[in-house]
């Protein structure tokens, strides 16, 4: 399985979209870099899971990750808002 994940950061005013087969690890990863101003991810912060999605496929997963990353904020959101409405910070462990 792969996952689709968006993460934000405290603030909710930065959201990252990435792939993984390993989301819990993934996320692991994400909150053990904040800060790190070599990765966007890293450097605003962003690790506060909003908004996942599974796929049975890499290229599926690889092809709706570039569909959500060509939205704008806005339409995000509102992906975000139809699972979490009110864009909790998601925990899954």
């Amino acid at each position: 399985m792969h996952y689709i994940y968006i993460v934000t950061n405290p603030g909710r005013t930065t959201l990252y979209t990435g792939v993984t087969n390993n989301l819990q690890r993934r996320l692991s990863e994400h909150r053990a870099n904040r800060g790190n101003p070599a990765s966007f991810a890293g450097k605003y912060y962003c690790y506060k899971l909003l908004y996942y999605e599974q796929c049975p496929s890499a290229n599926r997963a690889i092809a709706r990750e570039k569909e959500i990353k060509l939205m704008g904020r806005e339409q995000k959101e509102q992906l975000i808002r139809q699972e979490n409405p009110q864009m909790n910070f998601l925990c899954l462990w």
